[in-house]
Parts: structure tokens; sequence; C-alpha cells
């Protein structure tokens, strides 16, 4: 592969700012992408996913197909502020790449196009191949699950390329995620004249965090992180407004539904009497398991790698991606097919470039054996 065509492309699309609230910035990505689909002769959409967010990109060889042999999937968004690529943008330094978004996942999607760039004519003709590319998955896919998962259920199997971790393993399961935002709403009241008329909000918020953490269960890598916590307004008033926002994470889909049942029942009781709680689930992504049909595409994906001479190792890791919703549905789902990377929503995030043409050989192996 010509790597110096690659960075130049990588480069032009991590140094754009396209954090998932930045609409316009996902838009610019999402036609950088479409065009060089387009330029391979691939049939490419932009899909309206809404106005609160930037559009999909859809690519195949056969737009016409009702079923596809594999769907490849990767997001356009990262988790950086507007500002960011012009503060930090591409850079090369000792092997490795660095900029917002190098690794999670600009690099992963530009595996997709090189390893299709590559794939045999006989190939093209042969496969029925899908891309979807969506806007939002760091802020849990909510606009665009139901539009992945349509794509799914028509598909034999999914590969989400997310980087390969540090150690190069793949993925072959990740923990499931909610995300909850509790509302305390309680009575104002001066805190030097009359206390004892306010009922504080941000005392009964204390005894929740306390009980939210109570319903961890560490056994069953069951957690929960009151990670946001904000409300009153002065000092000297006590708080009539409150709020938390909590992270759950899951193995078991059992655990989510035991976990859930419990905040919901235990938010339904005054935290401290005269204040109110609301609970309202903002995001949920099952856990992804490997089933047996995913332990056979495992299977095919060690050979593609003993073919390739690329060592095919799998974790399962804690964070969630497009794969859960996906998995979630029944169909073969792996992930971290992209390059190596690390240190993924942080200044620190990297991309080994060594790592980019085994990796692209890799799956367009996995995908030319299917």
């Amino acid at each position: 592969m010509q790597l110096e065509h690659y960075l130049d492309e990588l480069r032009s699309v991590v140094n754009v700012d396209c954090g998932t609230q930045t609409i316009a910035g996902v838009a610019k990505v999402a036609a950088t992408f479409a065009r060089l689909y387009q330029q391979e002769g691939w049939h490419v959409e932009q899909v309206d996913l809404g106005d609160k967010v930037g559009p999909g990109v859809f690519v195949t060889n056969h737009p016409n197909a009702e079923s596809y042999d594999v769907l490849l999937v990767g997001h356009l968004d990262t988790v950086f502020p507007p500002g960011t690529a012009a503060e930090r943008p591409m850079s090369l330094a000792e092997g490795r790449a660095h900029g917002p978004g190098v690794s999670d996942m600009k690099s992963g999607l530009l595996n997709i196009l090189w390893a299709l760039r590559d794939l045999s004519d006989a190939d093209k003709q042969r496969l029925r191949i899908a891309v979807a590319m969506n806007p939002d998955e760091e802020t849990g896919s909510v606009h665009s699950h139901a539009w992945i998962g349509e794509l799914a259920k028509r598909s034999n199997c999914v590969l989400v390329c997310e980087a390969a971790r540090a150690d190069g393993s793949l993925v072959k399961a990740r923990k499931g995620m909610a995300r909850y935002r509790l509302r305390f709403q309680g009575v104002a009241a001066h805190a030097g004249n009359d206390p004892e008329r306010g009922r504080s909000a941000i005392t009964a918020l204390a005894h929740a965090v306390i009980a939210v953490n109570a319903l961890a269960d560490m056994s069953k890598g069951t957690t929960l992180n009151v990670g946001v916590i904000s409300g009153g307004d002065a000092a000297n008033i006590v708080a009539d407004h409150a709020e938390a926002v909590v992270d759950l994470r899951f193995w078991d889909n059992d655990e989510y539904r035991r976990v859930n049942q419990a905040l919901t029942e235990r938010c339904g009781q005054p935290f401290l009497d005269g204040v109110s709680c609301d609970l309202a689930q903002e995001a949920h992504t099952p856990a992804m398991s490997p089933s047996a049909d995913t332990e056979a595409l495992m299977a095919r994906v060690e050979q593609a790698g003993h073919e390739e001479g690329v060592n095919v190792t799998w974790q399962a890791v804690g964070g969630g991606s497009d794969a859960n919703h996906t998995a979630a549905l029944g169909v073969p789902s792996l992930d971290g097919f992209g390059p190596i990377g690390a240190n993924f929503h942080s200044p620190a995030e990297y991309l080994v470039l060594d790592s980019i043409e085994p990796r692209i050989r890799l799956l367009r192996r996995v995908i030319s054996n299917l």
C-alpha cells in the first residue's frame, strides 16, 4: 500500500472538528468518505437521521440487494469539542500518528475503504457488501441504531472496525451500557434565617449516590458510576434543585434488568422527605456476547489471520460500540478490525503506523473468505 496516500486521506478527516454535536463537521467528514467511495465506483447514499445529528453514509456494491454477505460498520463522530483539531492537528512521531479521532475511529473507517479498494473484481461481483457509517456512536447511536439494526438483520455477519486493542487483539465481547439522569426537586430557603423551611435537593442527591453505588456487583462485572453532579444556586440557599448522571456497565443483560428495576423502584421513593426524584434513561446499549455463530465467525477470522501472517487474539472489553446493538439482534458480530491504537477519548490517543497495512490485509482476507 502507499502509506503516504493513506496518511493524506487520514489527515483530511482527522483535522476536522466532528464531535457528535458538531453537525457541520460530521457532515464534512461524511461528504469526504462519500466522495472517496464514489471515486472507486461504489454506490453511495447519504442518510438523513434527523436534525439533531449529522448524516449517515451507506455504501454498497449491489444497490438493489435485499441481503448482504457482510455489513461493515464505523462511526464518523468523535468526543472532542470544537477547536480541538486546530489545537492538535494530526501529527506523526516515533512510529505513531496522533490527533483527535485518529484511532477512534477515522483510521478504522479508512481501513474499510482500503480493504475494499484492494478486493478482487471477482469478489466484488460475487459478494454483496454494505458499509454503514453513522454520526452519533459516541453518544450511544441513539439516532442511528435502528438504521444500522435494519441493515444488520439483512446481513449474514457484521464487522465493526473500531481500533484493535493496544496488544493487537480484536474484540469478541463488550459490556453493555445504560445512562441515567436523576433530577431532584426540593424547597429553597435562606440557609441562615430559616433553613428548617427548606428541603435540600443536594442532600437527597448525596443519599442517592450511596444507594446507586450499592447496586453494583463487582463479582459479575456490574458497575455504576455517578460521573456528573450539579445543583444549587448559592452557598447560603438551601438547594431546591440538583442532578446526577449515572453510567451503568454490565456483562450480563440480566444484570441490566436487575439494576434498571431497582433504580426505578428506589427513585420512586423519596431519598429525603420533601424532595422528589425523577429518573430518566438517556441511553441503553445491550451487552455483546459471542454466540455459537459468532464463534464460527471468529474461527474464520483466525484462519484469515493465519493466511495473512497476522496473529489474531481476542479480548472482552468494557466499552460499548455499534457491535453491541447488532449482536443483540442475533447477528454474528465482531469488532476491532481497525489498526492498533489506544488512549481513546484523550489527548494521548494514538495509532500505530506499522499496524495499518497488516490490518487492511486481514480485513480484506476476512471479507474475501466469506
